[in-house]
């Protein structure tokens, strides 16, 4: 006999209604000598009563079907039609309700057996034997099925996890979940770290608890250098690091996982006693391996997004032109960790007529933006360079899209601060209006433009602007004002605002804008000031 059959099999509380108190005592004594337990009621509504009482409920009733105050028929159809009993499996027994149609009745109104007197005793026990049977097996159906669907949201939620913290979270919680009962979660970082997030019982929140310096224990596990899931049994006081479920006592439950050789496993750690069967094993294991999948995906999106930066900041100036025809400052803030990177990108040439500024952006957020946009700034500086103005530059630019990335569009504005005069020439394809603010304070939105580059359009001519000494002016990309719950126009009134109280060096308002405009995180941003001298 199975050890599965031998657990359905064994003994249970049982509730016995009937209004005789011989039957009652013949029926209870067969029970008991069975080894079940037995609390009885000697009509439909003490039957009902009982049961709802009960602590632990019974797993099965037998029900006579004449009782005193209602039948056995409607004790069935009450018992079924409650949530909290469905589950019981309900024996009428009858010595007067013997015909074919009394057991068809009671079969079809809820019965899961009908049994006439007198009853063997061996007919008894095996009949409510079958019952239990059958009910736990649906029982652990019912549980295991609710269980993956406690796996399922688990597995979301560690994949919908951006940060190794969260992902800890969502392991230390969903193995509460799964097993009820208090669970810790050890991740180990690229640089050795382990981030720890423990929860005490099912259901409680996860909490984080103090970074160690490396992997409980180097990891001693059955794993050893090979990539999978396994789960190890080890003693309470064996653990090295202090652990939620240290608390319970006993011996505990380990499991680890790894998805690439020579990775720190992922471990997943709960008391030994909440793992007593293979579905339960099963089911830590899944949820462990699942949580190393999540966190070599997490590592490798920090390792892309490292060098996907990386790369992007090769693509901008290293540092400023020294000038003496202005004073010039940058930010440069890359978008979240969470969002891919952009195409925003600056621009500060010297050249033998002057200075030429440039802030613009590529579309979309992608290394391959990022690409077009190291493309685009190293041709613009070589234009500019060879004495082009700035509508030329667009022109020029505009072909090379066209050749390179016909489907990608560039916004981009461009200033020419000659060294001979006071004019400004300023060809926008585009971008957010450049800000002039003049020596006396007043604030100009330079508002002409022309169409953004990679439509292969006529760029118009640049427009002049006079700009004496001591004007300040001021580029953005739209990561800086852009936000969900405001308009455009919303936006750009708010910068001219900020530029209008900004400190008068360029650097004080570059910073000045970034505290009032904080990064929110979806965007990259780019801040070019500059404040112009006397020719």
């Amino acid at each position: 006999m199975t050890m599965q059959r031998i657990q359905d099999e064994r003994p249970a509380l049982v509730l016995v209604v009937d209004d005789n108190p011989t039957n009652r005592y013949v029926l209870g004594t067969t029970l008991r000598r069975a080894g079940h337990r037995v609390v009885e009621a000697a009509d439909g509504a003490e039957g009902l009563a009982v049961l709802a009482a009960c602590d632990p409920r019974p797993e099965a009733a037998l029900v006579d079907v004449r009782l005193p105050d209602m039948t056995g028929y409607e004790v069935c159809e009450r018992i079924k039609a409650d949530p909290g009993t469905a589950y019981l499996p309900v024996i009428h027994i009858s010595a007067s309700a013997i015909s074919a149609s009394d057991r068809t009745q009671g079969l079809n109104r809820g019965a899961d057996a009908y049994l006439t007197e007198p009853i063997a005793p061996d007919e008894l026990l095996a009949t409510l034997t079958a019952a239990l049977r059958y009910t736990r097996a649906r029982h652990r159906a019912e549980a295991l099925a609710a269980r993956l669907a406690r796996l399922n949201e688990t597995t979301l939620s560690l994949y919908g996890a951006t940060t190794a913290v969260g992902l800890a979270q969502a392991a230390a919680e969903g193995a509460s979940r799964l097993l009820d009962t208090a669970a810790d979660a050890f991740l180990t970082a690229s640089d050795g770290s382990v981030t720890h997030l423990a929860t005490t019982a099912s259901g409680a929140p996860a909490r984080e608890l103090p970074t160690v310096p490396e992997a409980p224990g180097t990891w001693r596990h059955s794993l050893a250098d090979r990539v999978g899931a396994a789960v190890d049994t080890v003693p309470r006081a064996g653990w090295p690091l202090p652990a939620a479920v240290r608390e319970d006592g006993g011996d505990l439950a380990v499991a680890f996982a790894r998805t690439k050789p020579g990775r720190p496993p992922a471990a997943v750690v709960v008391p030994a006693a909440a793992v007593s069967t293979p579905h339960d094993r099963d089911l830590l294991t899944q949820l462990t391996h699942t949580t190393a999948l999540a966190l070599e995906a997490l590592r490798a999106y920090d390792e892309e997004r490292t060098l996907a930066l990386t790369l992007q900041r090769s693509f901008l100036p290293e540092a400023l032109p020294p000038t003496s025809r202005a004073r010039l400052a940058v930010r440069y803030a890359p978008a979240s960790r969470h969002a891919e990177i952009g195409g925003d990108f600056y621009e500060a040439v010297r050249t033998p007529t002057g200075l030429v500024l440039a802030v613009g952006d590529v579309a979309g957020h992608s290394l391959e933006a990022a690409m077009v946009m190291g493309q685009v700034r190293h041709a613009l500086r070589a234009y500019a360079l060879d004495g082009h103005a700035p509508h030329e530059i667009h022109r020029r630019l505009e072909r090379i899209l066209a050749t390179h990335d016909p489907l990608t569009s560039v916004t981009l504005c461009t200033v020419q601060v000659p060294d001979g005069s006071d004019v400004l020439r300023i060809a926008n394809a585009g971008h957010i209006p450049p800000l002039l603010r003049d020596p006396d304070g007043t604030v100009r939105e330079i508002t002409d433009h022309g169409p953004l580059l990679g439509l292969a359009l006529p760029n118009p001519e640049p427009v002049e602007v006079v700009a004496a000494p001591g004007t300040d002016l001021v580029l953005v990309t739209d990561g800086l004002i852009e936000r969900r719950d405001q308009s455009l126009d919303e936006g750009l009134t708010r910068l001219s605002d900020a530029v209008a109280t900004a400190p008068k060096d360029p650097e004080g308002l570059c910073d000045h804008l970034l505290t009032t405009f904080p990064p929110d995180g979806r965007d990259d941003v780019a801040i070019l000031a500059a404040n112009l001298r006397g020719r």
